[in-house]
C-alpha cells in the first residue's frame, strides 16, 4: 500500500521533470570571439556600438542659425512627463525642430513622435494619460513568479507589442523616413546583453531603408529598448555572420545608460573646428524622466522594499552621472546645455501610480515647465530632500 502512495507520487513527479526538461528555452547566440561582426540579416548599416556611436550629419546638415538636439531618458511612467514637457513647449511656441532626437527606454516611445513634431503631440498626450498597466503588460498568472526554465520574465509583454503596433504605422515610417533624407536623425538605445554593451539604432536609416520588414523592425527596436529585464522578456534580432544566422539578445537601453546624447559628434577635426568657432547655436536639449534630487528614508527591513528602493537609487544616481556626462560633452564642444526633471518636491497623490489620474498629473507638470520654459543650464548638482 505504501509502494502505491509512492509510486504515485514518483510518477507525476517524473512527468514533471521531463516536462521542464522539455520546455527549457534554447537559442543560437552570437560566438563569443565575433559579436562585433554580426549585422542585421538584409538591413546592414543600421546601427553602431557604443563607442563609435556617430549620427551622420554632413557638414551641410549642420549649417543651421540654430541646431537643436533633443535627448529623452528612460524612467518608466515617469516617461508622461517628458510628453507633457513636449506639449507644453509646443503650447509656448518656442519648440524647436530638432536636428536630432535621442531616446531610451520609455524616451524610446516617445522619441519618434518629438521627432516628426507637434502634430503628434495628442498622440504623445493620448499614450501618457490614457495607458493603464494592463495596456503595458500581461501576468503570465502564478507561474510567471518562479524561475522555471520555460520563463523569460515575470509579464508578458504582448500588449506593449500591441500598443506599439497601434500608434507605429506605415505612415509614421514614412514620414520618419522623409525627415531622415533632409538629413535629420533619429536613435533608439538598446543593450545587447550578451556583449554587455550598448547599441544605438538609426530609427531613419531603418525606415528609409525600402526593406519589407523594415516597419516590423522599428516596432521591434523601440519594445527591446523598454523592455526591463525580469519584468519583460528580451527582444531577439537575427544577426548574420558569413552566411550563418544566429540571435543576439536585447533589453532595455537603460540597463547601460540613462540617457544618450549625441555621441563623439563631430566625426572629423573640419567639423569640431566648426563647432567650435561657429556663430551659430548649438543646443542640447535632455529631458530626464525622474527626480535628481536624493530624498532619505528609512527603508523597513522587508525583501521587496529594500530591493525597490536600491534600484530606484541606482537609477538616480545613474542619470545624475549620464546627464553629467552630456554637459561635459556639450562644453566640450561649444554646444549649450540645457536640461530638465520632475520637481523634486513632486509627490505621487494616489497609491496606483500607473493609473490615469496620477498619469493625467504628471503630464500636466509638464506641461506647465515646458510651457514656462523651466531648464536648468549648466550640470545638474546633487541636492537632497528633507522631511519636515
Amino acid at each position: 500500500m505504501k509502494l502505491t502512495r509512492v509510486s504515485a507520487l514518483l510518477v507525476p513527479t517524473a512527468l514533471i521533470l521531463l516536462a521542464v526538461v522539455g520546455c527549457s528555452l534554447h537559442r543560437n547566440p552570437v560566438p563569443l570571439s565575433r559579436m562585433t561582426d554580426a549585422a542585421i540579416t538584409g538591413m546592414p548599416d543600421i546601427r553602431s556600438w557604443d563607442i563609435d556611436y556617430q549620427p551622420s550629419f554632413t557638414p551641410q546638415s549642420l549649417h543651421c542659425s540654430d541646431c537643436a538636439f533633443l535627448a529623452i531618458s528612460g524612467g518608466g511612467v515617469n516617461g508622461t512627463f517628458g510628453a507633457g514637457v513636449l506639449c507644453g513647449w509646443t503650447q509656448a511656441g518656442t519648440r524647436p525642430k530638432f536636428k536630432l532626437v535621442t531616446g531610451i527606454s520609455t524616451g524610446a516611445l516617445i522619441a519618434p513622435f518629438a521627432f516628426l513634431g507637434p502634430e503628434y503631440d495628442q498622440t504623445l498626450k493620448h499614450l501618457s494619460t490614457t495607458v493603464a498597466t494592463k495596456d503595458v503588460l500581461g501576468v503570465q498568472g502564478i507561474l510567471g513568479l518562479f524561475p522555471w526554465p520555460w520563463n523569460e520574465s515575470f509579464a508578458d509583454a504582448s500588449p506593449s507589442e500591441r500598443l506599439i503596433e497601434q500608434h507605429v504605422d506605415q505612415h509614421l515610417l514614412e514620414a520618419v523616413a522623409k525627415e531622415h533624407a533632409k538629413g535629420r536623425r533619429l536613435y533608439i538605445g538598446t543593450t545587447n546583453l550578451d556583449a554587455e554593451r550598448f547599441v544605438a539604432w538609426d530609427m531613419g536609416a531603418i525606415a528609409a531603408s525600402g526593406h519589407p520588414d523594415a516597419l516590423n523592425m522599428f516596432r521591434k527596436v523601440m519594445l527591446a529598448s523598454g523592455s526591463i529585464p525580469g519584468a519583460f522578456p528580451p527582444v531577439y534580432f537575427d544577426v548574420e555572420i558569413d552566411g550563418k544566422t544566429y540571435d543576439e539578445m536585447h533589453v532595455d537601453g537603460g540597463t547601460m545608460t540613462e540617457v544618450f546624447g549625441y555621441g563623439s559628434l563631430p566625426v572629423s577635426e573640419e567639423l569640431m573646428s566648426q563647432m567650435l568657432t561657429s556663430e551659430n547655436a548649438y543646443t542640447l536639449y535632455v529631458i530626464a524622466n525622474g527626480k535628481l534630487a536624493t530624498r532619505p528614508r528609512q527603508v523597513p527591513r522587508n525583501t521587496l522594499k529594500i530591493i525597490r528602493h536600491s534600484f530606484s537609487t541606482l537609477m538616480k544616481t545613474h542619470s545624475w552621472g549620464d546627464i553629467y556626462r552630456l554637459y561635459s560633452v556639450a562644453k566640450r564642444d561649444n554646444v549649450d546645455f540645457k536640461y530638465v526633471s520632475i520637481p523634486d518636491d513632486y509627490v505621487v497623490a494616489g497609491e496606483q501610480k500607473l493609473g490615469p489620474d496620477e498619469m493625467s498629473r504628471l503630464f500636466d507638470v509638464g506641461v506647465e515647465m515646458g510651457k514656462a520654459g523651466r531648464w536648468r543650464k549648466g550640470p545638474p548638482k546633487l541636492s537632497i530632500i528633507n522631511h519636515h
